[in-house]
């Protein structure tokens, strides 16, 4: 009878949910108490709104439900409280909160606040005083408005292991005494890496999960979409920001062509390139632009947005800039220099020059710590050997990928390429 309205509800809450916390635990200073007022409103917003009407403004009745709310739990702590700084910054809190009944919309000034709020409370999630997966349990409990048990199941680990990482992730910033603001100067940037770094992992593991028998999980990828363009809103001056929205929109372009109707990957160089979203591409070429305008030295995620823009703008494989991309990737390499990116080097550079000079390159790497249990180590190696035509060895290689694959999609695709080398497919 009342679903529409508590579809209505989660849809809200999902929006509005990181802006309540952050308005919130300006006030308290306690993101743990934050967190359950913010919740004690979603708790009445679904025992009144069945009955009463969606409001108006659901968001800024769920704000001024919030706000009360924190109001009350400050009136309380100041009468059990006998110290006299605890009262002082009580009564500071309640002047923050003698405002309108939230009825209007917020002005400029307000909306401003509630900027400076999230951007703090983006900081405050990713912290690098917790572990990345702390980071990102956090990161999507607050921000992304999910349930304990939808992050428990886009990353297919058990309900009580999240629980147990954002209860710790609370205590440690606790114990820490992280404060509720912005970073400044130099620990701004050095901040800004760890934010960027959990909406990259969230978005990485909704493209390709790194287990079960999906290839994809998209939700994740929309979700890491909507806090990337949420931080370019808050910090529109911090090119890798736009950088990294730009590679996210042109990665999730082609989310429809990379399963076929069964299900199964499909190659970069095999997708329908008809299907890809060319409205998230114009996005990320905007974003990317944007970045490009802002005139710093390009970043890794700047960089690695440029290359996925090359790809964007290919008619068909053969059409690709690979002497652009291989070039971006050895600016990339001087930048963040890793072995996966010297690998994804090889395979620009096979496409430009052959695969035998990528070969070459692949070979090179094949003593890298790093990469002795990543499967496209012999992935790539297997698809430049069967280029060759040295098949059997391909064939050997594919396997070997697929033993080290933790996806059971990926794990597949990389058997049956192996068995059609073998003709056995």
């Amino acid at each position: 009878m009342h679903s529409g309205v508590h579809q209505t509800i989660a849809a809200v809450w999902r929006i509005e949910s990181a802006r309540i916390v952050a308005a919130v635990l300006r006030l308290v200073r306690d993101i743990g108490v934050a967190e359950e007022l913010a919740q004690d409103a979603l708790v009445a917003a679904l025992e009144h709104w069945p009955t009463r009407g969606v409001p108006d403004k659901p968001g800024a009745w769920l704000m001024t439900t919030a706000r009360r709310g924190a109001l009350d739990h400050l009136r309380h702590r100041r009468m059990a409280a006998a110290r006299h700084e605890d009262i002082a910054l009580d009564l500071q809190a309640q002047e923050a909160l003698i405002v309108p009944d939230f009825v209007d919309a917020l002005d400029a000034a307000r909306q401003d606040e509630l900027g400076d709020d999230l951007l703090r409370l983006i900081f405050t999630a990713c912290h690098p005083v917790l572990s990345p997966e702390s980071r990102v349990a956090l990161t999507l409990r607050l921000l992304g408005g999910l349930s304990t048990h939808e992050v428990a199941r886009a990353f297919l680990v058990p309900e009580a292991t999240i629980a147990q990482r954002i209860v710790r992730a609370r205590r440690s910033l606790g114990e820490a005494g992280v404060p509720f603001e912005l970073p400044r100067s130099v620990a701004l940037g050095e901040r800004l890496g760890s934010v960027l770094e959990v909406v990259y992992l969230v978005f990485n593991e909704g493209y390709t999960a790194t287990g079960g028998s999906d290839w994809m999980r998209p939700a994740l990828c929309d979700e890491a979409l909507r806090l990337g363009r949420m931080l370019a809103e808050l910090a529109p001056q911090q090119a890798e920001v736009h950088g990294l929205t730009a590679l996210m929109e042109i990665q999730a372009s082609r989310t429809k062509a990379r399963t076929d109707d069964q299900g199964r990957p499909v190659l970069l160089s095999e997708q329908d390139r008809t299907r890809w979203d060319w409205l998230l591409i114009r996005r990320g070429l905007a974003a990317l632009a944007r970045a490009e305008a802002l005139g710093e030295d390009a970043g890794p995620y700047q960089l690695q947005a440029a290359i996925a823009a090359c790809h964007a703008r290919a008619e068909r494989t053969e059409s690709t800039d690979w002497a652009r991309i291989a070039a971006l990737y050895g600016r990339l390499a001087r930048v963040a220099p890793s072995p996966v990116v010297e690998l994804n080097r090889a395979v620009a550079v096979a496409m430009h020059q052959g695969p035998a000079a990528g070969l070459a390159m692949v070979d090179a790497l094949r003593d890298e710590k790093a990469l002795q249990q990543y499967q496209w180590l012999p992935g790539v190696r297997g698809d430049l050997l069967a280029r060759l035509g040295r098949r059997a060895e391909a064939a050997a290689e594919f396997e070997r990928a697929a033993a080290l694959a933790g996806n059971a999609r990926e794990k597949a695709l990389l058997q049956e390429r192996a068995q059609v080398l073998r003709g056995d497919g």
